[in-house]
């Protein structure tokens, strides 16, 4: 008969919490541009540039897929924060809306 001695090795686990913040997704609104027959690609291009800070490339897909979908998210903020690149492409003749 073979004996096995039980052995209790004493450890304490640890673990790790991350806390994060709790994202309210109420305070984030879409700022949504809508397709037209009167602007050029070009110049929604440069409005997306200048009013939401878009990079060329960013400008450009945002300015497909307004074209082919007929709307696009092209930027995600606080309603405070929407607020005045909305006014900045509407007064640019280009339709936006928060939503």
């Amino acid at each position: 008969m073979i004996r096995i001695q039980s052995h209790s090795f004493p450890f304490q686990q640890e673990e790790d919490v991350a806390l994060m913040e709790e994202v309210q997704t109420s305070d984030m609104n879409d700022l949504v541009v809508y397709n037209d027959d009167v602007n050029t690609f070009e110049h929604v291009i440069q409005v997306l540039m200048s009013v939401c800070g878009h990079s060329p490339e960013q400008a450009e897909q945002c300015t497909l897929l307004i074209h082919y979908k007929g709307k696009c998210t092209v930027k995600m903020g606080s309603l405070n924060e929407l607020k005045p690149m909305r006014q900045g492409i509407c007064d640019k003749g280009i339709s936006a809306e928060i939503l």
